[in-house]
């Protein structure tokens, strides 16, 4: 089933500010809180659905593809990018803040961790690679195996309740001021908030109980990406120590330069040179494109500058908008040296009447006319 738009799931307009698009989320967010609707899937759909849109629109640089590519920017038809994967430990360690400290909601919502301020679960950093992909691959969709080095648990290591906050993850201080006592809850700065420090490690663990392994990632890329897109494999990333979440793959696409072809968003550019005989008499040529040779037919007598349009054969729209075209430059190759019998020919032919230049006269201007051919 096709996804939301975010703006309408927060019910903001594009020109939102960031304020208006936090006080938005908050709102849905009290409304269909899982302890607000006790088991009601309609409502915990909903919840996640807003806090997906929120995850994406806060962020400047989300915010900014989501507005150039929709939902394609994140996503894959399912291989995890995007996030369509959030669960609610993903939410609350992310946006638990913005339900406010000491239950927020006013009415003491728990269960979560981040919305009753008690133990949240640590989130393991993000990872970034960058992965090449040939013009081909870009038009086609690709799936990639990558190896990717990431930090896990490392086997037997063992974790212990916080003596500090007693697993709560939260320490909570009482001071004196001139408006009476002041109780104040804070993360624990012995467990950083996750309730849990390191009982028993191998040697060869950091001080988190995390060693590097090397990990083969099976990442599909939709068709139509563009060079520096982001794209989210979620969970790919370092894990965290304890009962923390993984972080996640960030995987920047860098489209390689075709030998033949040039890419102007989805449309691609081919310059195909012709000799001066098969401009007057007319030829067939066999071209490349994104998915294999064809052969087009260049007219008698065409002229150097003419641009045959191929329609379909360019990148799909990484929006699902249909494909670009392939624009084929027809180049005359004026011979730079001849034979005596050649330059004869064209001396006598200099002042015939079929070499004089008829260029066609139109109302349209120039640029008219390259309006019309794209329109």
């Amino acid at each position: 089933m096709a996804k939301r738009d975010y703006y309408e799931i927060l019910g903001v307009s594009k020109g939102a500010s960031t304020a208006e698009i936090k006080k938005a989320y908050r709102k849905k967010a009290i409304e269909f809180h899982p302890d607000k609707n006790p088991d009601d899937k309609d409502a915990e759909g909903k919840f996640k659905e807003a806090a997906e849109a929120y995850e994406v629109l806060s962020d400047g640089d989300k915010k900014a593809r989501y507005d150039q590519f929709g939902h394609q920017a994140f996503e894959n038809g399912g291989g995890g990018f995007g996030g369509g994967g959030m669960n609610m430990d993903d939410i609350f360690s992310q946006f638990g803040d913005i339900f406010g400290s000491g239950g927020g909601f006013g009415g003491g919502f728990s269960g979560f961790g981040g919305g009753g301020g008690g133990q949240r679960r640590v989130k393991g950093s993000n990872l970034r690679i960058r992965v090449k992909l040939t013009l081909e691959e870009i038009a086609n969709g690709v799936e990639k195996k990558i190896k990717v080095k990431r930090k896990v648990q490392a086997p037997g290591t063992t974790y212990k309740t916080c003596s500090t906050c007693n697993g709560s993850g939260q320490v909570t201080r009482i001071a004196n001021t001139i408006l009476g006592r002041m109780q104040t809850s804070a993360p624990c700065n012995v467990c950083g908030g996750a309730g849990q420090t390191i009982d028993k490690k191998p040697s060869d663990a950091d001080a988190q109980g995390l060693k590097v392994a090397e990990e083969t990632v099976s990442i599909k890329i939709p068709a139509g990406v563009v060079d520096d897109m982001q794209l989210k494999v979620s969970g790919k990333g370092n894990e965290a120590p304890g009962n923390g979440i993984s972080g996640d793959l960030i995987v920047v696409i860098e489209e390689e330069d075709h030998d033949k072809l040039q890419r102007e968003g989805d449309n691609l550019h081919y310059d195909l040179y012709v000799s001066y005989p098969d401009a007057v008499l007319g030829t067939s040529k066999e071209i490349d494109t994104v998915t294999g040779k064809v052969r087009i037919k260049v007219e008698a007598g065409v002229q150097s500058g003419k641009i045959l349009r191929l329609r379909g054969k360019g990148i799909p729209s990484v929006n699902g908008y249909g494909k670009g075209d392939l624009l084929v430059h027809v180049n005359v190759w004026t011979p730079k040296t001849l034979n005596k019998k050649q330059r004869e020919f064209f001396e006598e032919m200099q002042e015939d009447e079929h070499f004089m230049p008829k260029p066609e006269r139109s109302d349209k201007s120039f640029f008219e006319k390259v309006k019309d051919m794209f329109s």
